[in-house]
């Protein structure tokens, strides 16, 4: 199965704009759309919908960020509540462990991490100027590994 392609829903009716470009651009996005498409808790959803501007403390220059994910659920208590969500590998969500030589590897990760960070210190602002909620998912939440 390729790492990235089109997503159909069975469900289009559930998708929050053109339900003919939607892109997955990995095997996770993928699980998550299909989870999207299928549960019926899940209300409405979108992917890749929304610009969120950032400032990057890598080349210190202003960016768009477009979260994967916008979903409406309804929750365990039968209330409806937004959520912006981004998957990750759970090593991205963690601080890069400094080795005794500094590699290109870790400058690497070390600037995915802090981009990361400014991204989602963005979207996390912007969730609670609107009342959303912010969730990063990872293999471990998609998968339960």
């Amino acid at each position: 199965m390729a790492y990235r392609g089109k997503f159909q829903p069975k469900n289009p009716s559930k998708y929050l704009g053109d339900p003919t470009k939607i892109t997955y651009r990995s095997l996770w996005e993928r699980k998550c759309m299909l989870i999207f498409d299928d549960n019926p808790n899940v209300i409405r959803w979108a992917s890749e919908e929304i610009a969120i501007p950032y400032f990057s403390p890598v080349d210190k220059r202003r960016h768009k960020y477009y979260p994967d994910f916008i979903t409406e659920v309804k929750n365990k208590e039968g209330e409806i509540e937004t959520l912006m969500i981004e998957v990750k590998p759970a090593k991205q969500t963690k601080t890069p462990k400094k080795p005794k030589r500094v590699t290109q590897r870790f400058l690497n990760e070390a600037n995915t991490y802090l981009v990361n960070q400014a991204k989602w210190e963005a979207a996390s602002a912007v969730c609670r100027e609107k009342g959303w909620k912010f969730k990063i998912l990872t293999e471990k939440e998609i998968y339960g590994k």
